[in-house]
């Protein structure tokens, strides 16, 4: 029986002990434990995402969108392993959970568009010697609370844009079926997001309440 840990900062967090198992849900069997975060792990991921957040915010868009995608070629490529990781803790058929897959990695080809989207807008003479102008700004370290039905498609509706557009991600999906969603931020950090970018921390009440 495997371990699931956090991933912290680029790094792997075993945790401070405690754990949920998580089932299959064909056979009932256990077929993992997943790690329950504290308030202490939510708060080292929050310190990480805090660190890196001054020099990804000034990394040029066009640099952040090379990382989406290298990102949306790594998630084609491990279609069928995160396929199966969705099915054996969710219960879908493999043709459901890749089709959950190809919605989500749609979002990330928008996100692959941030030097356009990110232009902002310049209107002239919106009244008497008035111009306006729009100037869109990373707001910092953001965070996603994601339920258990759609565990690839649902986080991906959020991070590749708010990590495209400059900020800091931390990801609690649900402790249910938490291997396709950490395995999926995995290859976001070889794509080559730097460490702290975007974090992912498994948990309960505990966690969401932090």
């Amino acid at each position: 029986m495997s371990h699931i840990p956090h991933l912290i900062n680029g790094e792997r967090v075993a945790g401070t002990g405690r754990h949920a198992d998580v089932f299959n849900p064909s056979t009932g069997e256990v077929i993992h434990q997943v790690a329950l975060a504290d308030r202490a792990t939510i708060q080292q991921a929050i310190d990480a995402a805090k660190a890196a957040f001054p020099a990804w915010r000034k990394t040029p868009p066009a640099k952040r969108a090379q990382v989406m995608f290298r990102f949306k070629q790594l998630l084609e490529e491990h279609e069928g392993a995160i396929a199966k990781l969705i099915s054996e803790e969710h219960g879908k058929t493999l043709e459901d959970a890749t089709g959950e897959l190809k919605r989500g990695i749609e979002n990330v080809e928008f996100a692959c568009a941030a030097p356009q989207v990110l232009k902002g807008e310049y209107s002239r003479n919106v009244g008497p010697n008035i111009d306006a102008w729009s100037d869109l700004q990373p707001i910092g370290v953001v965070a996603g609370i994601t339920p258990f039905n759609f565990p690839a498609m649902v986080p991906l509706w959020m991070y590749p844009l708010a990590i495209v557009c400059g900020n800091c991600f931390i990801l609690k999906p649900s402790e249910r079926d938490p291997s396709s969603t950490l395995y999926i931020a995995a290859l976001l950090i070889e794509a080559g997001l730097p460490n702290g970018v975007m974090n992912v921390v498994h948990g309960d009440k505990v966690a969401v309440d932090a």
